[in-house]
């Protein structure tokens, strides 16, 4: 497990886990904020889920449409270039199941055969990655729908579902 703080307290803090429990200790006053990170929440033991331990599960699925977007344009720009040259919509919708780091790892490639060719990343040098490149979802897919399905009704989504998938359907008879 991955742990992250964040609160008014010195660097100084500790963390003891155990098959029983997590106990936190930090030096001085004021509130703390524990969040816990894990890949495959079904290998965690009961006593780690249960309310009182932590008082939210969230479940991050593969970034939708619009987060994917999102991390083009951040990855384009964070490698220096100008977002607006690229269609990050068209991209968006190409990496649909794709991880952040797969969108950063596509970019990165794109930039080093770009640069082979004493050029500047184009679209087209991101679709040549991309047609090579294996995303996670594709790979373990069997691991992922088992941990969706864990998730349906055990933990909420940290992204709201697409507006057509908020609504309920009505039968006319």
């Amino acid at each position: 497990m991955e742990f992250l703080f964040h609160g008014p307290f010195s660097v100084s803090c500790f963390v003891e886990l155990t098959t029983d429990s997590v106990f936190l200790l930090v030096p001085g006053r004021g509130l703390s904020i524990v969040v816990a990170t894990a890949n495959d929440v079904t290998q965690l033991p009961a006593e780690f889920l249960r309310k009182g331990r932590f008082d939210e599960l969230f479940f991050v699925d593969l970034p939708n449409r619009q987060e994917r977007e999102a991390i083009w344009r951040l990855q384009i720009q964070r490698h220096g270039r100008d977002a607006r040259e690229f269609d990050t919509v068209q991209l968006a919708k190409t990496t649909d199941g794709f991880t952040g780091a797969e969108i950063q790892t596509a970019f990165i490639e794109a930039m080093y055969g770009a640069f082979e060719q004493a050029a500047e990343p184009t679209d087209l040098d991101i679709a040549r990655v991309l047609t090579d490149l294996v995303p996670l979802s594709r790979l373990m897919a069997e691991q992922i729908a088992g941990l969706r399905a864990w998730a349906q009704g055990r933990a909420r989504l940290a992204t709201a579902p697409p507006a057509e998938a908020r609504l309920r359907k009505l039968a006319v008879e």
